[in-house]
């Protein structure tokens, strides 16, 4: 996996600028522009109530194409009513003159306050400098001017032999709170220069959301504004990738690696967080029993709490485990931190003081064995503090 710093796909520019929407002082508008028109793939929240540029973004990504992505944070234009859908639709006309590309290749994102109108006249003032700026921005510009109440930047890469040709796989994402599954609360661009047949890459990000940003959970809520946008510009060379394709595995892989690792950066910066944590569930008679199980341990702000004080209090988890509806037998259930099991065949196995000291650690992973199947889940989480309440406490402020 590349860091930050180490490269992007062919193709791409980024511009960022300040509009002072939620404070001065800060970079909270940014472009990212492919050179050519590119195959899109988009994954939305499922939450009933949608920002408008989310419900903008589910209408365009029928077409499969587009070529700009303009996001704002600091104001969510969520619950602004048909004001709200003016003033993305503004945005997007706005930008592509400036740009010079067609309105309907532009997607538009925000993040940040819920239900407070855009500041209409700082932004429009703002983008004229978005062109100024292209070229002159990185990608990890891009992913400092999305930040909200995220402590530091999100980028990865990922690169993709094809056809004898190297690709690559950029991916942008914040998030730190609002987090829970379907989508976990978060932005997300992901961008590579590797040929790709549309139908392939949105039925790869699906499964690539499902397996990763859909199995994170902070503190079990949903935002109005979930979106991960995916383009592939083709400028590789590469013949497209089909599901056919023999390069279609390493290409899924990589995928899945770079949505992980954003994945992990996300609950590793959870609001208040000092741990980032892996809830483990094997041996379930089902994936959906297994996930289930997964989950319920992720979202026990009991567990969580116990986690944050170095307390391997087994019992939380053995708890969660009955109120969650997975299928198993308490007296085959074994328990582990990190590679200390505390529990054995649903008993105390006497080495709690050991699982204390494990838990000092920054990376944690609980791994419960049903013995009751097969099928397994792992569902990424963090530890919960009493920053997470003042954060959110004082959010509007």
């Amino acid at each position: 996996m590349k860091k930050k710093g180490s490269g992007i796909p062919k193709g791409y520019s980024f511009s960022t600028t300040g509009a002072a929407i939620k404070k001065p002082g800060r970079k909270d508008l940014a472009v990212i522009v492919s050179e050519v028109p590119a195959v899109m793939a988009g994954c939305f929240t499922t939450n009933s109530v949608k920002a408008a540029p989310v419900r903008l973004c589910m209408k365009r990504i029928r077409s499969g194409r587009g070529q700009a992505i303009i996001v704002n944070s600091g104001n969510a234009n969520a619950c602004t009513g048909k004001q709200g859908m003016r003033d993305a639709e503004e945005i997007i006309y706005s930008t592509s003159k400036i740009l010079g590309i067609p309105p309907s290749m532009f997607y538009i994102c925000s993040t940040g306050v819920i239900g407070t109108p855009l500041p209409m006249g700082r932004i429009n003032d703002a983008l004229p400098a978005l062109a100024g700026n292209r070229g002159i921005s990185s990608i990890d510009d891009v992913a400092e001017a999305i930040m909200t109440t995220d402590t530091f930047p999100k980028v990865l890469h990922k690169r993709v032999r094809v056809g004898g040709k190297t690709g690559l796989i950029s991916g942008i994402c914040k998030g730190a709170g609002m987090i829970a599954p379907d989508m976990a609360t978060l932005l997300c661009f992901l961008l590579t220069d590797i040929a790709v047949e549309q139908k392939t890459i949105a039925s790869l990000l699906r499964e690539a959301v499902r397996r990763t940003f859909n199995r994170i959970t902070i503190d079990g809520d949903m935002s109005t504004n979930d979106t991960v946008l995916m383009m592939a510009n083709g400028l590789l060379g590469n013949t497209p990738i089909t599901g056919r394709s023999e390069y279609l595995g390493p290409f899924r892989k990589a995928l899945h690696e770079v949505t992980y690792g954003l994945a992990k950066l996300l609950v590793s910066d959870g609001e208040g967080a000092t741990k980032a944590i892996e809830v483990y569930v094997r041996g379930a008679k089902t994936p959906a029993d297994a996930e289930k199980a997964a989950f319920s341990i992720a979202n026990s702000n009991l567990v969580k709490t116990a986690i944050y004080g170095n307390d391997a209090n087994w019992g939380r988890i053995m708890a969660a485990l009955g109120y969650s509806g997975t299928r198993f037998r308490e007296e085959r259930t074994d328990i582990s931190f990190n590679d200390v099991k505390v529990v054995k065949n649903g008993l105390s196995n006497d080495r709690d003081r050991e699982a204390a000291e494990a838990l000092k650690s920054k990376e944690i992973r609980i791994t419960v064995d049903l013995h009751a199947g097969r099928s397994s889940a792992e569902v990424l989480t963090c530890d919960f503090t009493e920053e997470y309440v003042k954060i959110n406490a004082e959010y509007r402020t």
